[in-house]
This record gives C-alpha cells, structure tokens and sequence, in this order.
C-alpha cells in the first residue's frame, strides 16, 4: 500500500484491509470484486490485484517464503519489496533502496551513480530491517525532496552534499509532464430503484458512471465537480439521462447495494454531489 502513496494517507485503508483480510487465507478467498472495494479510493489498483494473488501463492505454498529468491517470485513483488520483507521480516542482508532511500544515498554521496552500489555497501549486515527502515525514516521525515532538515539530521557530517553546500541539487529535478485539461460528461440513469454503471475503462474490475452512448437521451444538469489524476485535469457534468435500451456489458445495481460495489474514485464523488 505504500508504494507511491503517503503513510497518511495509507493507513485508514491499511486498517480497513486488515480488518476484512486478517491473514492470507482470508484474502485468497475472496472475490477480486470484494478486494478491489475494501481498496476503493486508494488508487493503483494493479498492487490490489497483485496482492490478492500473492495471497494465493502463499496458500498454495503452505507458508510464506522466508528466501529473497522465493519472495521475489510472488505476484507484484519487485526488488524493493522483496529486499524490504527479507530484511525486515527475515534478518537477511538485502539492501531495500526506494525512493527515499535514493535521495539520502544520492545526497550522502553527492552522485546519483551506483547508489543500488552505495546501499549495498553501507547495509548494516546485523540488523539490515533497521537500517533499511532507518534509511527509509530519515528520507520520509529528514532528508524532504525540497527543504532538508539538514540541522535536524544525524549523518549531516557524513553528507557531502550538505558539506558542500549542494544538498538541494540532489537529486536532479525531473521534468515534469504538461497538465492536460479535460472536459467529461457522466449520465444518471436510473429505473426502479436501480442505477446503471458501465464497467470501468482505467481501473478493470471497477464500476463507473455511464458516459453518452447512442440510444441515451440526455437531460439537465444535476453537479458539476473537478478530479485530477496525476497531470490530467478533468472537469465533469454529471447529468440526468434516460435510455431505451443499453450497451450488453452495463448492468443496473440496487441503489441500496451501491456501498458493496467496487465504484469508481469519479463516480462516488458525482453520486455524493447529488446526495444531499
């Protein structure tokens, strides 16, 4: 869950997740519907699905695996990940670099070269879940991408880059993507009692709001509201509708169910604009 995600942001979730799958066994059981629902709005939902089947693999292994090798073999497992759980959960000397890690490490050493390298070499062979967690703290919480605490920092005089005066030309800045601004237009179309939703085009396993499609007829405004996703910038109507007849892969659902379904982020955030 915290891969590209804030740990405040992560952990109502986490908590959640763990209440409806306290252990693996309970998760590979599940539908894939049911997973994607208690993730709902947590986004990335590729690590949802790659965490339901390495549930399965663990199941069908008997126990978790307990070597890096093994570990990386489960679904959605990186190098990260896997040093991560060999270290922290094994003891095994692996050193786990994420994004964190690799603005200390490049700010350490004033070079954005070899730092899989630098990491590796630095590793406490000890106690390696420490001090990757050390690692990984210092760069959440100390060494910020913009404002070091460099006078708060307890390796500041181990850092060339600060005692050079550099600290905030590491790492180099990346280009950033141009916004892109959208305009969308999302149906209300209701019948006894029932809503209908089209699968979701982003996300597979997700439910979203009609958009126009030939046999619907199009009626007033009822919210307007904005989403943005990474650089895109979305403007919607959400708009009442009525339809003869409907695409063969939508499907209408009880309004009263609407909480179990796996809705997509957009139209949650339409249906609470006409909510109340």
């Amino acid at each position: 869950m915290l891969q590209q995600t804030r740990v405040a942001a992560v952990i109502p979730y986490y908590e959640k997740f763990l209440m409806a799958f306290p252990n693996p066994a309970a998760l590979a059981a599940a539908s894939e519907e049911r997973v994607l629902a208690i993730w709902a709005g947590l986004g990335y939902y590729s690590r949802a699905r790659n965490l339901h089947k390495a549930a399965k693999d663990v199941q069908q292994l008997g126990q978790f695996p307990d070597s890096i090798e093994e570990i990386r073999k489960l679904s959605g497992v990186g190098d990260y990940t896997a040093a991560a759980i060999a270290s922290i959960a094994f003891g095994l000397p692996h050193a786990a670099v994420d994004g964190n890690v690799k603005r200390v490490l490049a700010r350490l050493t004033a070079s954005e070269n070899d730092l899989r390298e630098s990491a590796d070499r630095l590793l406490d062979r000890h106690d390696p879940g420490r001090w990757n967690q050390a690692l990984m703290e210092l760069g959440a919480t100390i060494c910020l991408p913009r404002e070091p605490h460099c006078d708060a920092c307890p390796v500041a005089r181990f850092c060339a880059a600060k005692i050079a005066g550099r600290q905030h030309e590491f790492p180099a800045k990346r280009a950033k993507a141009p916004p892109v601004r959208l305009k969308r237009i999302l149906l209300l179309i209701q019948r006894r009692n029932r809503i209908l939703l089209r699968p979701g085009t982003r996300v597979r396993g997700f439910w979203d709001l009609p958009e126009p499609f030939d046999s619907a007829r199009i009626g007033p405004v009822l919210a307007t509201f904005r989403h943005t996703i990474t650089f895109r910038h979305y403007e919607f109507e959400f708009r009442g509708a009525t339809a003869a007849s409907i695409p063969a892969d939508y499907r209408w659902f009880a309004e009263n169910e609407l909480h179990q379904v796996a809705l997509s982020t957009v139209a949650k955030k339409a249906l609470r604009g006409i909510a109340g």
